[in-house]
């Protein structure tokens, strides 16, 4: 492993610190490996909160700041933070209009998040709980609480932060983020796996020549290795799955992000988008939102994410409003 660290104790604390460092006037770094937005005192809004582990940048904590999260509740490396600290974020994000809590389905992550809810409610603090849980590749449909969280996370954070700042109430919001949540679908191909930064143990071994479609974030099994294929003969058998999965007809409009692993190249990740965009509209689809490029990462896997949802007038005013975070504004 070669990698540019120090400690690798320090790896959380010193990733935040950097990261609050070079985003002065947009973030700050409070005590439980709180990553806060700057303008959270000034919110007479419903706030968000999330919760994650680190060593996936700039997911989570990249996407705090005005439009967007409010607080992201750090975690180690690949690993969910405790309730405690998530109690203290939710109680300082409470601006009286109540806080949106947002939980990849992880096995970590959703203890942390149940026991969280457990508190707060205890509390008598007003908090809707969404879980993202879009991964089409280890669970069907009808299974969706089997399913994991992958980069949908971040475009709901979007349309979330919107309505929030648009003066809607949290009972507002929290439908708005679920019916993103329930009209959303990912799933991941990989090539090679990462090795974790503060071991240097491989998290997942995909033989040369090889790429494994269903992969989850953390190296877990998908849908079985097989011989490695082009862009556009991959991309293909990626969307065949999500847009059946999502039971998606002509004449709809789709968002469709790409989000690159952590070593695939924007060059390759490009590509795979172009296949993409001319395949729905061959079947009369309609591409209304986008993003290519590295949003929610392994280390240095090498692979992609491919996402879409459904989307309406509604639901693309928010992906279109303005926002300002450290890696993405609108």
């Amino acid at each position: 492993m070669q990698k540019f660290i120090n400690n690798p104790e320090n790896l959380t604390s010193e990733l935040l610190e950097g990261l609050v460092l070079s985003n002065p006037d947009i973030i700050t770094l409070e005590q439980g490996n709180l990553i806060v937005n700057k303008k959270l005192a000034e919110a007479d809004r419903v706030t968000i909160v999330t919760l994650g582990g680190t060593g996936h940048e700039p997911a989570i904590s990249g996407f705090v700041g005005e439009g967007m999260i409010d607080i992201s509740v750090a975690g180690n490396i690949f690993a969910a933070p405790g309730p405690q600290a998530c109690v203290e974020a939710i109680k300082m994000a409470d601006k009286g209009r109540g806080v949106l809590f947002v939980v990849l389905n992880h096995a970590g992550d959703m203890l942390t998040g149940n026991l969280t809810m457990k508190q707060v409610k205890k509390l008598g603090i007003n908090v809707v709980k969404v879980v993202t849980q879009e991964d089409v590749a280890n669970a069907p449909r009808e299974n969706a609480d089997d399913r994991r969280g992958l980069v949908g996370c971040v475009p709901l954070y979007k349309i979330a932060g919107a309505a929030a700042a648009a003066g809607k109430s949290l009972e507002e919001v929290a439908a708005i983020a679920q019916k993103f949540a329930d009209n959303m679908a990912t799933i991941a191909v990989a090539t090679k796996g990462a090795t974790h930064p503060a071991t240097g143990m491989e998290i997942a071994h995909i033989a040369e020549g090889t790429m494994e479609i269903g992969m989850g974030q953390h190296g877990e099994g998908g849908g079985g290795t097989q011989p490695m294929k082009s862009a556009d003969e991959t991309a293909a058998i990626m969307m065949d799955a999500l847009l059946k999965d999502l039971d998606v007809k002509a004449g709809e409009k789709l968002m469709v992000v790409i989000n690159g692993s952590g070593a695939t190249t924007l060059m390759e990740q490009l590509i795979v988008f172009r296949a993409c965009h001319k395949l729905l509209a061959e079947k009369g689809i309609e591409v209304v939102a986008s993003a290519v490029g590295e949003i929610l990462t392994v280390q240095e896997t090498a692979g992609f994410q491919m996402f879409i949802a459904r989307m309406d007038d509604e639901l693309l005013g928010y992906w279109n409003a303005p926002c300002r975070t450290p890696y993405y504004r609108n």
